[in-house]
Order: structure tokens, then sequence, then C-alpha cells
């Protein structure tokens, strides 16, 4: 009787541990694993699909597990800097134990593994781009002429602006977009903010802090840039407008402006069909929010 109790109870103790999977999302990935003996996987198809069974055990079971996007190079760095021998299972446990910390993760809820993993690849991008866009605002310093904090005061002015673009919008779902001209590359953000039963705003915060983060860059470097927007309600045609980074402020796109953004492939140039049932517009008055404060850095 005894037996069977402490078996019950280490059951209902599994189920009270949650677990992560770091998982190989690319065949790239997968074949710079498989230099390691101890990685027994020799198919990237056939792996994907034991990890799928695996939480689908695991969910049946009623244990919650995260997926974490494991990185074969940052996994060699981590081991480099631990003293930890990479060829063995210990040490991938150890980095995924780290990942479940610091790294893009995201709960496993009977989803198929088809729709986790570009899931979890775009949270991975996603904190990679606010990473890389905090370090460069941190890295601006102090303003010479009044010793303010540069990045600081531009990510204030971002919230405040962002906060002035929600509100003008008309009602219903927005979809957000801010690009940056950045070193060595554009930087790209996009928020999704949805409005509920009661009018209200739903935001996810981590979206919110990194498009923030973003367009705050742009302000505070004076890169060339824009902010689109559209909005989107039940019987309602969709409406697109945006502006432009001047300065520290936006100007209004026209809405030709606009169509044209819209309606140009970026990779080739090549003209795109319009939209139907989609308003290219100007955008609402921000006020005096969106105007281009005296000061400049």
């Amino acid at each position: 009787m005894a037996h069977t109790d402490h078996q019950t109870m280490r059951r209902d103790l599994r189920r009270e541990i949650a677990g992560t999977i770091g998982l190989l999302t690319d065949e790239h990935d997968f074949r710079a694993m498989r230099r390691y003996r101890s990685f027994t996987f020799d198919n990237h198809t056939n792996y994907l699909q034991q990890v799928e069974a695996l939480l689908k055990t695991r969910a049946s079971q009623g244990s919650h597990t995260a997926v974490a996007l494991f990185d074969p190079q940052e996994y060699a760095e981590f081991c480099a800097d631990t003293g930890l021998d990479p060829d063995v299972q210990s040490s991938r446990t150890r980095f995924t134990a780290e990942l479940a910390t610091t790294g893009p993760v995201l709960p496993y809820e009977g989803q198929p593994l088809a729709d986790l993993v570009p899931a979890l690849v775009d949270e991975a991008v996603r904190q990679a781009t606010w990473e890389y866009a905090s370090t460069l605002l941190a890295r601006l310093g102090a303003c010479a002429s009044c010793g303010e904090d540069i990045g600081r005061a531009a990510f204030t002015r971002a919230s405040h602006l962002l906060v002035r673009i929600l509100h003008t919008a008309e009602a219903g779902n927005r979809h957000l977009v801010c690009s940056v001209s950045a070193t060595p590359e554009t930087l790209v953000s996009v928020l999704h903010a949805d409005e509920d039963d009661q009018g209200g705003i739903q935001l996810d915060e981590a979206e919110a802090l990194e498009f923030t983060t973003v367009l705050a860059l742009g302000i505070a470097t004076q890169s060339p840039g824009g902010l689109v927007i559209r909005t989107s309600a039940p019987g309602t045609t969709d409406r697109v407008y945006g502006w432009r980074l001047r300065g520290e402020g936006l100007e209004p796109l026209t809405a030709g402006e606009v169509f044209d953004a819209y309606c140009t492939d970026i990779e080739s140039g090549d003209l795109i069909s319009p939209e139907s049932d989609v308003d290219y517009c100007v955008p609402p008055d921000l006020g005096e929010e969106g105007q281009t404060p005296g000061h400049r850095h």
C-alpha cells in the first residue's frame, strides 16, 4: 500500500514540474548539432515528429511544457564560458534551463508544431530586435547641452506618440508597423492592438516594449523611418495611413504615399494590385504630441 502511495505521489509531483524543451527549428541548426556524438538524431523531420509526440504525451499527462529556440552557436559559446563539455547531454540540459529564463520561450498548448515553430522564430526575432535597439539607445549617452539621457527621453517621447496614435485611431483592431533605417540593416517592429467588448485596447506587453524601443531609436538618432497603421472593424472598410519620422516628431504621409508604400513590392519595386475594401488615407491629427519639439539633442 505504501509503495502504491509513493508511486502516486511521484506521478503527481511530475505533473507539478514545468519542463522546457530546446527546439532546433531548421535544418541548418540541426546539422550543426550532429557534430556531437551524443546527439543521436540523424533526420530533422523525424526529430520534429519525435518532439511533437513528446509534447503531446506530456500534455496528456497534465504536464506543462515550454518550447525554447535552441541555437547551436549560442550553445557552443555557453559551454565555452561555463567550462562544460558540449558533447554531453547534461550540458544541453543546462543550456536549455538557461534558455527558459533568458531566451525566447513559448508554452505548448496543444497547437501543431507547424504553427508553434514560426511563432517561436518570430518571438526570437522580436527579442533580438528589442535587445539590439535597446543597446543602441543605451550607447547614445547624455545630451551634451542639457545632460538629459537621450535614449530615456526618446523612449518617453515614443511612448507618448504611441498612446496618441492608438487613441486617435478609429474603433476596431489596430495593426502597426514601424521601420527604422539602422546599421547594418533596417529594424522592423510590429504591434497588434485589439479592441475588447468594452472598447479597451489590449496590447501584448513584450510587443509594445519592442515597438516603442524601435520607434525611440528612430527618434533619438533622427534616422529615416516610418510608421503605418491599419485599422479593421466588422462592417467597415479597413483604413491605412501613416507617418514618416521627421526629427523628433512624425510627419503625416499623404494618401498617395501610403498607397504607393502598400502597393509596391519591397524586393523588386514592382507594383502590386491594391486590396479591395481598403481605404488609403491621411492620418488623424495627433495635435501637439505629434509635432517635433523645439529642443534638439
